[in-house]
């Protein structure tokens, strides 16, 4: 944000803001290219390095003897030191931008990855988890302003840019895990420390063009918006948006901590076979995200966001009675449409609060790592319980949730 509208002591449920955060000049200069080029890679580079973790569950598995309820404990220690850190890190960085914390995070990510490599006691696979969830909470917050601000106004399209880059880092870690961690085993892990090493570069040289565009202002007072939605209503709507970030985040979730599981489980399939399988849902997520952003800029957020999660209802539904093919070609087709919500409710909630827009980047980055990681380990629980295919007919009914869309405020045609 070039200009950002500084607020004291105010609170999340203030009226929306009139001033735009991209001035006028920025908005006709179109998007700044390069920094969402950058911004997007070191997404791609950051994500593929988390997706590792859940990519090498099955070694973990075997070498420590771990079950499902551990495995989701792990999940855990990585999501939720996320989900915590993140709102944290964005009021901060409202309040006072720090350029190059992002390459100062990435070194968490760096030392969490080699201590993973090395790790043969289970406390310490967590602390290493744990260390790559601190990286994350550093990286979204601040890294998603800079993608807003480089945006030119078109932020459903920033955003999407920007979750492309993460949504297909995610899917690359299924496919590195088979390709290099299966055949050569946990130290092998040590390796991708040198893609924390790139990002470092990366993000410090944005940095240094983040650096100058970072002005002290005076507080500005908030002026309400003409027709815009009522303080109560804003409040209410940031809780819908949490509601259905919650069912799109569990129920990928699922299918990125278990899907491996259930496909061995169900079909017998190899490891490494099932790591492709997972590729290819997590690929068809990453197109989905960056689809639904420019949909949102054209057609109006609320309407994706409407499509895309109650649209892959009766596919989830479809997919615990599928064979392995049909199983296959369902997850494409849910992960193309119910990845491309995350983009609209992200902008959605920040056109909703412009004002606090670290905060409520990070609350919602935090809140899908949070809702993921508890979810695993519930998920993980209830599979000790009773099976995994139990599991996939629970969450078929997640994006049911989608529903309750019908309580988001319309917004006024300039800010959708």
């Amino acid at each position: 944000m070039n200009k950002p509208v500084v607020v004291s002591e105010e609170t999340l449920t203030e009226p929306v803001v009139v001033a735009d955060v991209a001035p006028a000049a920025a908005r006709a200069a179109g998007p700044a290219y390069v920094v969402l080029a950058g911004i997007s890679f070191s997404h791609f580079l950051n994500d593929t390095m988390q997706s590792l973790i859940a990519s090498v569950y099955p070694i973990l598995k075997d070498t420590y003897a771990l079950d499902f309820a551990q495995i989701g404990m792990i999940t855990l220690a990585f999501q939720f030191t996320a989900s915590l850190l993140q709102p944290v890190v964005g009021h901060y960085t409202d309040k006072k931008a720090q350029p190059y914390s992002l390459a100062i995070g990435m070194a968490a990510t760096f030392f969490g990855l080699l201590l993973l490599s090395a790790a043969h006691q289970y406390l310490v696979i967590l602390v290493a988890a744990a260390l790559v969830g601190l990286g994350s909470a550093v990286f979204h917050p601040e890294s998603a302003r800079i993608a807003r601000l480089a945006s030119g106004g078109r932020y459903g399209f920033a955003q999407s840019v920007f979750q492309l880059g993460g949504s297909f880092g995610t899917s690359m870690g299924p496919v590195l895990a088979a390709l290099i961690v299966v055949p050569f085993g946990q130290g092998s892990i040590a390796w991708f420390s040198s893609i924390a090493f790139l990002a470092i570069l990366i993000l410090w040289r944005i940095g240094r063009w983040y650096a100058p565009q970072i002005k002290a202002k005076k507080a500005t007072p908030v002026h309400t918006e003409p027709g815009g939605p009522s303080s109560r209503r804003v409040a209410a709507a940031l809780l819908v948006l949490v509601a259905l970030l919650f069912s799109k985040q569990l129920y990928v979730s699922s299918l990125s901590s278990y899907y491996i599981f259930y496909l061995i489980d169900r079909f017998g399939v190899s490891t490494q076979a099932a790591q492709i399988y997972l590729f290819v849902f997590l690929a068809a997520n990453a197109v989905g995200a960056f689809l639904g952003g420019p949909l949102g800029d054209r057609f109006g957020r609320k309407i994706v966001i409407w499509i895309s999660i109650l649209g892959a209802l009766p596919f989830t539904l479809a997919l615990p009675y599928a064979g392995l093919v049909g199983s296959a070609v369902l997850s494409v087709v849910i992960g193309l449409i119910i990845s491309s919500t995350t983009s609209s409710i992200i902008v959605f909630a920040q056109e909703l609060v412009p004002h606090r827009f670290g905060m409520i980047s990070g609350v919602f980055f935090g809140v899908a790592f949070g809702i993921g990681g508890l979810g695993a380990a519930v998920l993980g629980k209830l599979a000790d319980h009773t099976s995994i295919a139990f599991v996939y007919q629970v969450c078929a009914w997640l994006p049911a949730i989608g529903l309750l869309a019908v309580f988001l405020p319309k917004l006024p045609r300039h800010v959708r």
